[in-house]
């Protein structure tokens, strides 16, 4: 955020959230807002106990928070909702972003070539190809998709990009493909902990990221964190939601989203409508992103078979948290000439209704409707909490929709699947904790059975009674002998050990955790192993 809005925002988010809790309290039992300030302090408690207690930030949240449960003994209504303020305040502090110019146009013009640079650098025959250095690792994405239309609506009104969500490069990767087509630059929440990374955290500071602290559980941080998003939103501030809210550990596209950080859009627009801003739409666009390897994929996946359905685990300690390891995943990445897909999906409104190029919104007849009278009544605009979780829920559906549509299929998830699918109908009755721990009775697979299943899983990819992806250009080809080739030269290249390795006629099944990470990249297409 820029530096002239800073205080600006600052002031409305607390006077808003604690505006709206203290209306809250007006129709709640005695001493509601004692009761949230006190959930916050030990909810905050919680935190700083896994926290370094030597860290000079452990301990002057410590300070504070002794001190305003202190001074919340016996306290006043007055003086509760001063402490109320204080730690609104606090969190705001630790949330707000900043953008500078300066610094956006230095990552736009020197990082990227200088990121091949550095990668190429660790191959002295690779420094002397200078017309790769020029090129830089840039050239690797392809944007493909809605693009004409996506960058016409940022004049339209206020462009939300949410993407999917498989890796922490996906903000450098979105917000360089979001240059390269001509958007805006783009506010966006990141973890904490990227900030940790030294190789990143300057142009993440001043490039608009706001840090999110998925450890602070309190409901008052996470009423701070919406209602910062929606302020930003008015001030038209384009931004990136990754809607999933969090990397994807299990390597499935994201089909349950979080509904309160999207939700945030429809109250920002019936908030535009109320004060009268214009412009005051507000334009979604989905975008799935696509790497036939993902550098994190091996923490991703084991976190989510050890603690699956519990949303507190929070990977920390994963490949991004070491420079070196980036470093050697994107010196592999360029050293195949492979390609990032990212893909536009069709924009869409607040309420997951289709627009036109010039930004109208469409019923599913193609017929424009007004996006105002979702949210007025007698022609007045209004907020209500419960019609606009109905219209979230729709506008995930659409969201999630386009994520299926649109996401490009390469050789690793093809091949991955159908090695996955020949272990699970060689054990039957093996579970799958019980097949990804032994392998099965199998520990190979001869060449032409894993040829003949990705042809398989080709065809019915293309069936049309079920949702269908995009296919890479290797795969559309369908020289099923080449795909297989070439998911096992992916294979090689990264990961501590292979997902699969071809010895002689028969493949092996290496690293069983990888191919259902990978293989799960086609969950929701109704495959025939699902």
């Amino acid at each position: 955020m820029r530096s002239a809005d800073r205080e600006r925002v600052r002031v409305e988010v607390v006077h808003r959230v604690v505006d709206g809790y203290v209306r809250q309290a007006r129709d709640a039992s005695d001493g509601f807002l004692q009761r949230l300030v006190n959930d916050t302090l030990y909810q905050e408690r919680r935190r700083l106990d896994q926290a370094n207690p030597r860290s000079k930030r452990t301990k002057a949240e410590l300070a504070l928070y002794q001190d305003v449960q202190r001074r919340l003994h016996s306290a006043a209504e007055t003086t509760v909702r001063a402490l109320l303020e204080q730690l609104a305040t606090r969190f705001v502090d630790e949330v707000i972003g900043n953008f500078d110019d300066r610094v956006y146009r230095l990552s736009t013009t020197l990082i990227p070539p200088g990121l091949s640079l550095l990668v190429n650098a660790m191959s002295p025959r690779r420094l002397l190809d200078l017309r790769r250095i020029n090129r830089g690792l840039v050239d690797q994405l392809k944007v493909q998709g809605e693009v004409e239309q996506v960058r016409r609506l940022a004049q339209h009104g206020t462009v939300v990009v949410v993407p999917t969500h498989s890796s922490n490069l996906d903000s450098i990767v979105l917000g360089y493909a979001g240059y390269r087509i001509g958007l805006p630059p783009l506010l966006y929440g990141a973890g904490i902990n990227l900030f940790s990374n030294p190789m990143i955290s300057f142009f993440m500071h001043n490039l608009g990221a706001y840090k999110v602290d998925r450890k602070k559980t309190a409901k008052l941080y996470r009423a701070v964190l919406k209602e910062y998003t929606t302020c930003a939103l008015e001030l038209g501030y384009h931004q990136l939601f990754f809607p999933g809210g969090t990397r994807s550990r299990s390597g499935a596209i994201e089909q349950q989203l979080k509904k309160g950080l999207l939700g945030t859009v429809i109250r920002a627009y019936t908030n535009n409508l109320i004060a009268g801003r214009e412009p005051a739409r507000i334009y979604l666009a989905p975008c799935t992103i696509s790497y036939k390897l993902v550098l994190e994929a091996e923490a991703l996946i084991r976190s989510h078979l050890q603690e699956t359905g519990k949303a507190s685990y929070i990977v920390e300690d994963d490949e991004f948290s070491h420079p070196r390891r980036v470093l050697n995943f994107l010196f592999n990445l360029t050293s195949l000439d492979d390609e990032i897909a990212v893909t536009w999906s069709a924009p869409l409104d607040v309420f997951g209704n289709r627009v036109d190029a010039d930004g109208n919104s469409l019923d599913p007849r193609g017929r424009v409707v007004d996006p105002r009278s979702y949210v007025t009544r007698d022609g007045v605009p209004y907020l209500d909490e419960q019609r606009d979780v109905e219209y979230t829920n729709e506008l995930a559906e659409a969201v999630c929709g386009a994520y299926l549509r649109d996401n490009v299929v390469m050789s690793t998830h093809v091949v991955a699947r159908a090695v996955f699918a020949l272990l699970r109908r060689r054990n039957p009755t093996h579970d799958l904790y019980r097949l990804l721990q032994t392998g099965g009775d199998a520990p190979s697979f001869a060449m032409a059975e894993v040829h003949s299943e990705v042809e398989r899983l080709l065809g019915e990819l293309g069936r049309e009674d079920v949702p269908r992806p995009r296919l890479s250009p290797l795969l559309l080809a369908g020289d099923v002998q080449e795909i297989v080739a070439d998911a096992l030269r992916h294979f090689a290249i990264y990961h501590t050990r292979p997902a699969a390795e071809r010895r002689g006629d028969r493949l092996f099944h290496e690293h069983r955790n990888l191919l259902c990470y990978y293989g799960n990249r086609l969950e929701g297409y109704g495959l025939a192993a699902e």
